[in-house]
């Protein structure tokens, strides 16, 4: 059962709250804290030594981590915001018996019993086609995990064989019995014409997929593509 008692507020970027026990500690995102009480001691460090950070730079996150303590006698509130509009996902480990999976650069914080490392693809064309490469972010542990999500927040619980098809940025994250692999897109002008690309990602279950509507490197290429277009008398 998760540890922490949280809330989610806000509409198209969120904050995410977290009520910290006396002695108990959470890790965040290097640059994602907002707010915190008085009594929280701030530690930036390694997390765990170089090994962890050099594992958590692979993955796709920060070399270093931002711890945060309670080191007052009553609990203390540390609030925590996204980089980019969308949702914040919370994701217990312990409902995917510690083995979760998700798209690089999405981990926001977690308790610290959390372990951050790479994981990688079990399939060739996956590695070399899913544009993240063979390298994933897995969470393990039996702690709680946060996630940011661009856009909404999709879930879908697949049933053993059943198999979703979707497009390799909007992923999110999938739980550790879902087989991940990439299957190419039929025809010549989807592709070309369809602007969505020759690949998708195919995740067969049983187990849990989470997908992003509005990824953020989709949302920075329409920004990039609507400068572009811009008259040069907006820049003067």
């Amino acid at each position: 059962m998760p540890t922490l008692e949280y809330t989610i507020t806000g509409n198209s970027t969120e904050l995410l709250e977290v009520m910290i026990r006396p002695g108990q500690d959470m890790q965040v995102q290097t640059g994602a804290m907002i707010y915190m009480s008085d009594g929280i001691i701030m530690r930036t460090n390694l997390g765990g030594g170089i090994f962890k950070g050099i594992k958590r730079r692979l993955a796709g996150e920060s070399f270093l981590i931002t711890t945060f303590e309670n080191a007052h006698y009553e609990k203390a509130a540390i609030g925590v915001g996204a980089y980019y509009p969308g949702q914040i996902v919370p994701v217990d480990l312990s409902k995917y018996r510690g083995n979760f999976y998700s798209q690089q650069r999405c981990f926001l914080c977690a308790e610290t019993n959390v372990d951050i490392s790479i994981g990688f693809v079990k399939r060739v064309g996956a590695g070399i086609f899913g544009g993240e490469g063979f390298v994933l972010q897995k969470l393990s542990g039996g702690g709680l995990a946060f996630l940011q999500a661009g856009g909404s927040m999709i879930q879908k619980e697949l049933l053993p064989g059943e198999t979703l098809r979707i497009d390799t940025g909007c992923l999110l994250g999938f739980s550790g019995t879902v087989d991940y692999d990439i299957s190419l897109v039929s025809g010549i002008m989807n592709p070309l014409f369809g602007k969505e690309g020759f690949f998708l990602a195919s995740l067969t279950g049983p187990g849990v997929v989470y997908m992003q509507s509005l990824p953020f490197a989709r949302l920075a290429e329409n920004l990039a593509r609507a400068i572009l277009q811009l008259p040069r008398r907006a820049f003067k």
